[in-house]
């Protein structure tokens, strides 16, 4: 069971290896987004003149399974 502030390693994906945080967990999806893990490019766009766009590091969900508990 992975909980909310657990520190976890990502035993499969792209991030194979590293450790972080669990920062949220979503029970019914079997998700959970830890931080600096699995993190995507998201494009911004401004929507009012005086904003920016931008191109922005968003974490995602990753798969229960695919985490583990550190020592």
């Amino acid at each position: 069971m992975i909980k909310k502030g657990d520190k976890v390693i990502v035993i499969a994906g792209k991030d194979k290896g590293k450790t972080g945080t669990v920062e949220t967990v979503f029970p019914k999806l079997e998700k959970a987004i830890v931080g600096g893990i699995n993190i995507a490019k998201r494009h911004k766009k401004a929507r009012r003149a005086n904003t920016k766009s931008a191109i922005v590091d968003v974490a995602s969900p990753i798969h229960v399974s695919n985490l583990k508990p550190a020592k």
